[in-house]
């Protein structure tokens, strides 16, 4: 499920994440819709077993502990945990986690976490919008730590503007000082929804034209400090507009892979999303053919459309 709010949005980024200063009187209606959604999800489901949960963004932890704690409680409600084998809420952006929030997620059964930098040099975060130092991300590594999260993700991302190899080492060597269980490698890729496609800017084609370094060599040292420090690589993917057509590796620790992520790249099982932007699949019996059904992107839309939005999901998963 999707919580398609940000501190702030990177340059980078083609997702479904909108402003939360800006969003943040409809955040309540939203999760009215996002709950409502849930419940006929739940409905839609209540003679098979759960084994997944996965709350994406923008940035979930945007939103106040108060409104996060209301919606992890109704996802329990509705829910039987019986069998449940995972459950991720991807934090993010180190800026939008506190105590608070970490404590409501633990006592929500939350088992899997992100937080992510994206690279650990300060002058690269300010270019790409970031908004959090490098300082803000071992302090949100430390206390979600202390408040018993064993299961962290960190992604890095290679070819960010203005880093060459030696900026990129840095970023590996201080992710790995932290020791998270999993760690995503992303090469950069510039969707055209991203700001940083924006041809016009001249800050955005200053960073466009500045190639920094061979992201091949990038993957290549990713992949040996990876190795020595523990970590195998997993799964793969390829997005559209990736330079050099290269791919986003997850490595993890033995035992920590992420079961989502498998199941998400496989297509093999029914996966419900919720929430603006999110992607139903469903996967036929005998010929594993697989229905995308997309919610809208625009959260004013998701809002006043959420009815058509379960009727979708309903008439797939009926019909097949």
């Amino acid at each position: 499920m999707g919580i398609p709010f940000c501190p702030s949005r990177c340059v980078y980024c083609s997702f479904a994440a909108y402003p939360i200063a800006k969003y943040e009187n409809l955040v309540p209606k939203y999760i009215d819709s996002l709950i409502s959604e849930l419940q006929n999800i739940a409905l839609m489901n209540a003679s098979r077993h759960l084994k997944v949960i996965y709350i994406g963004g923008g940035t979930p932890t945007s939103i106040s502990p108060v409104q996060l704690g209301r919606l992890l409680k109704a996802i329990e409600s509705n829910f039987d945990f019986s069998y449940l084998r995972e459950y991720t809420v991807e934090a993010g952006r180190p800026d939008s986690i506190t105590r608070d929030k970490l404590d409501v997620m633990k006592q929500s059964g939350v088992t899997r976490i992100s937080i992510n930098p994206q690279t650990m040099n300060d002058g690269t975060l300010r270019k790409i919008g970031r908004g959090h130092t490098v300082a803000q991300y071992e302090h949100a590594f430390d206390i979600a730590r202390k408040s018993g999260f064993d299961n962290i993700n960190t992604d890095i991302i290679a070819g960010l503007p203005g880093e060459g190899i030696k900026e990129f080492t840095r970023t590996i060597e201080g992710i790995l000082a932290n020791s998270p269980e999993s760690i995503t490698v992303h090469s950069l890729a510039v969707k055209r929804a991203a700001e940083l496609s924006d041809r016009e800017n001249p800050y955005i084609k200053a960073l466009r034209e500045d190639k920094g370094h061979d992201m091949t060599e990038s993957l290549a040292l990713a992949e040996e400090l990876l190795r020595k420090g523990g970590y195998d690589p997993y799964y793969l993917y390829r997005q559209k507009n990736i330079s050099g057509n290269l791919e986003n590796v997850g490595y993890s620790k033995p035992g920590h892979e992420c079961i989502y992520n498998v199941l998400i790249m496989e297509e093999r099982c029914d996966t419900f999303a919720a929430g603006a932007g999110a992607v139903t699949r469903i996967v036929h019996p005998g010929d594993t053919s697989v229905d995308r059904v997309p919610n809208v992107k625009n959260v004013d839309e998701y809002i006043e459309r959420t009815e058509e939005m379960i009727r979708r999901k309903q008439e797939k998963f009926y019909a097949k």
